[in-house]
């Protein structure tokens, strides 16, 4: 047996695994096996066993045994005393070895042409967004330049796949070692991966985030229809590895914690559980993200400090974003507590060197060892179904294991080496040997015997002191030393063992040069004095300081911030609860027969409105004087844009499979500054991009709720249609290519999909088992069987006319025309027809189809019999709905209750909700409107409103959020200034943009693209 202490690599005999191979060798072969002892080390066998003194047996790049089992005779044996053992990490999110297509063409250029159908040659899916059959192990290619740097962070085994599109195939488990591709793989199809981005894809479907879902759940329709007729329907290479896969862990890669709710939701209807992989940003939501029972791959790509010494770069800054860099390395440990399973990923980190300081940070921000090291190691194991070859050490797995000099987690600890598959790859090897300490150094000449102080501080720091500190130049790679120092001009030098004497030296600056050889202990070597002569040197340790404690160090300091809801300067820490209110002498606008009431008192109870009346007295409940101030229901704006990621899926001409509740957004301030303007309701539409849109999303301003609380539930379903200038886009004036390019072709658009959906209706009723079910039809189907409706965009009154003849051909009802600036013209037919309208008070002149539009429009329709909307189809606009109600007394001389009613109970009847809301009555949802001053004057302000009896905006209350957020800002602040001032990585100050989109604008596209985009 050969006993080596622990020396750098590349002195130690590597030794080749005895396997057969199918590679031919180019000169003589070398089959011997290696057999290593690693012996006294503390050995962590998982992160639930720690050994102490043990010995660590491989052999042939397996672990043979671990504990205290005896040393057979051809082990090279290596002494680890003083040394940890661990096993090597394992991240399932990487791309190693995998190169990623890169998109081509602009995706921000509309004027180009679009493209409809895939480039890929051969028997694919339609969409190239869909690549199910995509095999990463078929791309996969040993990368030595990309192998390092992830074996230096302790990782020794990656699950990579091809990250580009929405469905992107398998994913091949591989180690990091240089051997060869087909010895590296440990798995070949381990996991299959998704995704809302649709990559490098050209093709113009999908363009947003609604998009992306309706493909993904089209595409698991097709697949299980396509696996009921096998060889019946052609060949479809990418649906028979979709449904291959499926048998496979399934991870979703997602960008923030919408997302990762927006993926569960999707892999629920298919009866499927995701793995998700987060964003970072989980911990604002983890209530909902722990209901979902769903595992997680969690970065540590923390966000920078923001530079914000200037006041002007700071003070747009927002204060989420601010909050984020406080709390985000408390994310892993949230998911500790919450019992969530979790493995960590160095995926996303910008630069792979600040994995172990963000590391470190969660560790310091509550997360504890044991989780962590369960999270690179057991985990992500356990996930891949590959326990029974990585993430332990015990007999049978591979040896895949590090050698430390402390504690993994320590800041100053040092990983020496990581051995994978029985093979050693040096990282820090040379610097195992602990030089820190203070030496008494002797130097031996003609001149006699020289004595000094020796402190090391590093391998590459250190300070020799005579009377006084003398500069140094120090290095050490662990085995050899180099130290040089200058001399003042006159240094008195006490002599050890000899005569006390004084050495003059008269050369200032001129160097003592010394190398040597470090023995532990003790360093020799030989050099040169100030004067060029020879001497001889040793250094002898006799003070030693301590290694790395057992603790993470860190100047991270814990956060002060609090997660609110929303995530944002006006969220709170819990939901406004449901309370009994009397709200006492009040002027009441019941928007019912008894009209509006002076002096009058309304009671709150249970989320309703229970009763109504002069004088009530109801002992215990909490009072509010109305006296002077006017209550009405609350405003609702049937055509809004607000709370949503994206609102045109405008790559197709029919998108009735997408869905605006697909892509909501809670967290958008625009909710709580609309409950400030009294809005409690609010049809969230799809734009105007295409002749038949997606499905709508009617929510309630609950501000704080998730996806699922804002919406309004048992609300009947609506969809948006749209004729005019935006569907034949007008504005595209070079490279259009979609049909319809003119008001004739939206037409045939209209006829066209709904003879469709009535041939495709008809052949289900049929009981034919081979029809394919069609999410776009679906959706066409239902307005057939009027249990979808329909709100139309159109300005023209060929154009309405053209809608209500296709209705009517068809069976169905047009339920809303909606902006209908020439309205006025056809309000007879469309009477007749039976629709309601909902317009703009005084928009017009923005487009050429909107020069006849004129502010009496719907004071003219109301007169012809009409149900009249006055909508906002703007985020700002619907902050004053109550003026845009009150401009058509003005223009037209509607009454007072009239005008109000056009923002509150003729949306509710348009909307099908009116048993519910849009007026005062015992029973009624308590949706209220306190107002300072008349409903209808310019000076009125919202003191409260409530949704469902809740008080979600106060404004007494807002006024102390106000100082109170400003005060959090500033505190935040200070702390990131403090933090760059200690050196802490930063970026320049990034405003966060506000964006107000209506059904003409451009659109945030989040995630699809891959960036913050925007899309007609």
């Amino acid at each position: 047996m050969k006993k080596l202490l622990l020396l750098p690599v590349s002195w130690l005999l590597t030794l080749a695994a005895t396997a057969q191979t199918t590679f031919p060798v180019n000169g003589v072969a070398d089959p011997r096996s290696g057999c290593y002892a690693f012996i006294n080390a503390t050995i962590v066998k998982d992160p639930a066993t720690t050994l102490q003194k043990a010995t660590l047996l491989i052999r042939e790049g397996k672990v043979v045994s671990v504990g205290n089992s005896a040393v057979p005779a051809d082990a090279v044996i290596i002494d680890c005393k003083g040394k940890f053992i661990y096993p090597s990490l394992i991240d399932i999110y990487s791309d190693y070895g995998i190169s990623t297509p890169q998109r081509q063409s602009d995706p921000f250029d509309y004027t180009a042409p679009q493209q409809f159908n895939s480039a890929t040659k051969g028997a694919y899916n339609w969409n190239q967004a869909i690549r199910s059959e995509v095999n990463a192990v078929d791309l996969f290619g040993t990368d030595e330049a990309k192998a390092q740097p992830l074996r230096e962070l302790g990782f020794g085994t990656v699950l990579s796949h091809q990250k580009d599109g929405i469905a992107r195939g398998s994913g091949v488990v591989a180690t990091l070692s240089a051997k060869k591709e087909n010895l590296t793989i440990l798995k070949e199809r381990a996991a299959a991966f998704y995704s809302f981005n649709k990559g490098s894809s050209k093709q113009s479907y999908p363009s947003s985030t609604m998009g992306a879902v309706a493909l993904l759940r089209q595409n698991y329709l097709d697949a299980q229809w396509y696996k009921t007729r096998p060889g019946k329907e052609g060949v479809n290479k990418t649906l028979e590895a979709w449904n291959e896969l499926q048998t496979l862990p399934q991870i979703f890669e997602t960008t923030d914690k919408w997302a990762g709710l927006r993926s569960d939701q999707v892999g629920d209807e298919f009866g499927v559980q995701y793995i998700i992989k987060g964003g970072g940003n989980e911990y604002q939501r983890i209530g909902e993200i722990a209901a979902t029972k769903a595992p997680y791959i969690l970065p540590l790509n923390f966000p920078d400090a923001q530079k914000v010494e200037d006041p002007s770069d700071s003070r747009f800054i927002a204060w989420k974003d601010l909050a984020h860099w406080e709390l985000a390395p408390t994310n892993p440990a949230v998911f500790e507590r919450q019992g969530i399973p979790f493995a960590l990923t160095a995926a996303d980190l910008k630069d792979p060197k600040t994995f172990w300081p963000n590391l470190r940070k969660a560790i310091l921000a509550g997360l504890s060892e044991k989780a962590a090291l369960e999270a690179l190691t057991i985990t992500p194991a356990a996930f891949l179904k590959i326990g029974d070859k990585v993430g332990r050490l015990e007999p049978g797995l591979l040896a895949n294991f590090l050698i430390t000099n402390g504690n993994l987690f320590a800041e100053k600890t040092t990983l020496l080496e990581n051995w994978i598959q029985g093979e050693p790859y040096d990282i820090n090897a040379k610097s195992s040997t602990e030089l820190r300490g203070l030496y008494a150094l002797t130097v031996t000449g003609v001149d006699g015997i020289k004595q000094y102080e020796l402190e090391v501080k590093s391998n590459s720091l250190a300070t020799v002191k005579a009377n006084e500190a003398l500069t140094t130049k120090f290095s050490s790679d662990g085995n050899l030393v180099s130290l040089s120092f200058s001399l003042k001009p006159t240094t008195k030098i006490i002599g050890t063992g000899q005569k006390d004497s004084v050495f003059e030296n008269k050369q200032s600056g001129a160097l003592v040069r010394l190398s040597g050889v470090n023995y532990g202990s003790s360093w020799q070597g030989v050099g040169a004095n100030e004067n060029g002569a020879p001497v001889s040197w040793v250094a002898t340790l006799t003070k030693g300081i301590a290694a790395a404690k057992d603790s993470v160090h860190s100047t991270w300091e814990k956060p002060g911030a609090r997660v609110v809801f929303p995530f944002s300067s006006y969220g709170r820490t819990a939901l406004p609860q449901q309370e009994t209110v009397l709200i006492k002498n009040a002027t009441v606008w019941t928007n019912e027969a008894g009209g509006k009431q002076e002096q009058t008192d309304v009671l709150v109870k249970g989320g309703r409105i229970a009763q109504i009346g002069k004088g009530l007295s109801i002992a215990g409940v909490r009072v509010i004087d109305g006296t002077g101030k006017h209550l009405t229901p609350g405003i609702i704006d049937e055509h809004s844009h607000i709370a949503v990621f994206s609102i045109n899926e405008g790559a197709q001409s029919v998108t009735s499979e997408v869905r605006i509740g697909d892509n909501l957004n809670p967290d958008d301030i625009n909710i709580y500054r609309q409950l400030s303007g009294g809005v409690t309701t609010s049809q969230i539409l799809h734009g105007s991009a295409n002749t038949i849109g997606g499905q709508s999303q009617l929510i309630k301003l609950r501000w704080g709720a998730d996806a699922e609380g804002l919406k309004f539930k048992g609300a009947d379903s609506f969809i948006k249609f749209a004729l005019g200038e935006n569907v034949k886009r007008t504005t595209v004036t070079q490279g259009n290519n979609r049909y319809p390019d003119t008001r004739m072709g939206v037409y045939e658009v209209l006829n066209d999909a709904f003879q469709r959906a009535r041939d495709y209706e008809k052949a289900l009723k049929s009981g034919d088992k081979t029809v394919r079910r069609d999410l776009e039809l679906d959706a066409l189907v239902e307005i057939l069987n009027k249990k979808r409706f329909i709100t139309c965009h159109s300005y023209v009154q060929s154009e309405i006319l053209g809608l209500i003849h296709i209705a009517e051909k068809y069976g169905f009802k047009v339920n809303t025309f909606t902006h209908v600036l020439e309205g006025y013209k056809v309000a007879d037919r469309i009477r007749q027809h039976g629709a309601s309208v909902s317009t703009f008070s005084d928009w017009w002149g923005y487009k050429n189809e909107v020069q006849d539009g004129i502010p009496y429009n719907a004071a003219l329709m109301q007169q012809l019999g009409l149900n009249v909307c006055i909508n906002s189809d703007d985020a700002e606009m619907a902050r004053r709905l109550n003026q845009e109600a009150a401009k058509t007394i003005k223009y037209g001389g509607v009454s007072e209750e009239d005008a109000l009613k056009m923002v509150t109970l003729n949306p509710a009847k348009a909307l099908h909700i009116d048993n519910r809301v849009g007026s005062i009555k015992v029973g009624k949802d308590a949706d209220l409107v306190l107002w300072s001053d008349h409903p209808l004057s310019i000076y009125a302000r919202a003191l409260y409103t409530w949704v469902d009896g809740a008080i979600y905006f106060n404004r007494e209350q807002d006024r102390e959020s106000r100082v109170q957020a400003a005060a959090e800002r500033n505190r935040l602040l200070q702390k990131m200034l403090s933090a760059t001032k200690n050196g802490a990585p930063t970026v320049p100050a990034k405003a966060t943009a506000q964006v107000v989109l209506h059904c003409e604008a451009h659109e945030q596209a989040e995630g699809i693209l891959g960036v913050d985009a925007f899309d007609l």
